[in-house]
Formats: structure tokens, C-alpha cells, sequence
């Protein structure tokens, strides 16, 4: 084989320190805009952004994840950073880790719609409960006291 195609697609989860409500529906079309444009400069996509005030999904498509934690990594101090300096949040944070979900192709779709419906599925689940569904569907070890942190 004389060339190597890549691809990979994550769904990509995070919420604001301590579950803060900073970021507002004004503010989420602005951050998402600005979280793509990070996206883009590793060579990727964002294919969906969407959460409420309290935290945010994303899915991307991504070539090369070689660096993957420095891409999260990035993308979360770039963000914070861009909150603090362009809206009233000055105290704007996230929460330390993320959750990092592998998508086949054939599910994007899914995913897609799942992030778009965010508004309307948290009128009856909070992100914690969210989050943890989330990490035992993909068969995840954890200890409940300490993942939300």
C-alpha cells in the first residue's frame, strides 16, 4: 500500500468548573465559532458543537490525533481564555478533565442530532447524570465520588 488514509471521530465532552452556568445561548454560537477555528488550525473539523449553560459537546472529525491531549489540552485554555476576554465571565473555567468517546462513521449522524438536541434533552437529565450514562455505555471504570470533581 503506498498511501495511508486516516480517519477519526470523537465525541468530545466537558463541562464548566464546578457546573458553573457561564456560558449563555448568546455566548454559545460565538464560543463554538472559536473552539472550530482551534479545531481547524490541527488540521480537523467540528462536524457539531452543542450543550447548555453548564457544559458542551463536540463532534469532531480529526486525521491526525497524534497529539491528541495537547489538542484537548488547547483547545480548553484557548476557549477559557477567549470567555474571560470577550465576555463578562472573568472568572470564566473548565472542569479539569473531559470525556473523549471514539464514533464510527456510521454513527456520526447520531452523535450529530444527540449534540444538536441538547437544549431538549436536558429538560429531563442534569450533565452529571448525562455523563455518567455516558461513561458506563462505553463500559468504563470509575469511581462515582470522584469523576464529576
Amino acid at each position: 500500500m503506498t498511501h495511508s488514509f486516516r480517519a477519526h471521530y470523537f465525541h468530545i465532552i466537558w463541562s464548566t468548573k464546578n457546573r458553573e452556568p457561564f456560558i449563555s445561548s448568546e455566548i454559545q454560537f460565538l464560543l463554538y465559532n472559536y473552539i472550530g477555528g482551534i479545531i481547524r488550525n490541527y488540521n480537523g473539523s467540528l462536524l457539531a458543537a452543542g450543550g447548555t449553560f453548564d457544559h458542551l459537546h463536540l463532534l469532531i472529525g480529526l486525521s491526525l490525533p497524534d497529539k491528541f491531549s495537547e489538542f484537548i489540552r488547547d483547545i480548553k485554555a484557548s476557549s477559557s481564555a477567549w470567555m474571560k476576554q470577550n465576555t463578562s465571565q472573568k472568572y470564566f473555567a473548565w472542569q479539569e478533565g473531559y470525556g473523549s468517546f471514539s464514533v464510527s462513521y456510521s454513527s456520526i449522524e447520531k452523535v450529530y442530532h444527540y449534540i444538536k438536541n441538547q437544549e431538549k434533552h436536558h429538560k429531563t437529565k442534569s450533565f452529571d447524570q448525562e455523563y455518567l450514562e455516558l461513561l458506563e455505555k462505553h463500559n468504563l471504570s470509575f469511581d462515582k465520588r470522584f469523576v464529576l470533581g
